[in-house]
């Protein structure tokens, strides 16, 4: 519990000075989607089940920062090319904005091992039955995405 309270501190520090040295930070999300599974992830610095993603890093592109942060936190190789499905404004961090990918066509190379620095969980879980801490932007993406829903501004 050490770990995960310190590293809360430090993403946290890290998310503060990044707003008052950048005019915007963006990330990268990829829903892995089979037909009836998606794979989520659980961080040691925010409570709930996530989809893989982060930051992207100066000199990346969207898709080279997706397939590294789906390989760090997932163990998943993109073997086709994923859909952007939208860019939203995070709401409780208006500078910074998160790029939602849908990746229909990946397979998993390597389990992550868990749990690391960052991440404590990752599962594949069926659509169906979510765990109940499912992040509500989580949910509310995969509604967009299954049931055909126009994106949300916001994250």
């Amino acid at each position: 519990m050490e770990l995960a309270w310190r590293h809360r501190l430090m993403q946290r520090g890290y998310l503060t000075l990044a707003r008052l040295t950048r005019g915007m930070t963006l990330g990268v999300r990829g829903m892995l989607l089979t037909d009836d599974t998606v794979v989520l992830v659980k961080h040691s610095y925010i409570p709930g089940w996530h989809f893989p993603g982060g930051g992207v890093e100066a000199g990346e592109t969207l898709i080279d920062a997706l397939a590294r942060e789906l390989r760090e936190e997932a163990g998943a190789v993109l073997t086709g090319r994923p859909q952007l499905l939208a860019v939203y404004r995070h709401r409780r961090v208006l500078s910074d904005h998160i790029a939602l990918f849908v990746c229909r066509e990946w397979e998993v190379a390597e389990a992550p091992k868990l749990p690391n620095g960052e991440i404590v969980g990752c599962e594949r879980v069926p659509l169906k039955s979510l765990p109940a801490d499912t992040s509500p932007a989580t949910r509310a993406r995969i509604g967009e995405v299954l049931e055909g829903l126009p994106p949300s501004a916001d994250w």
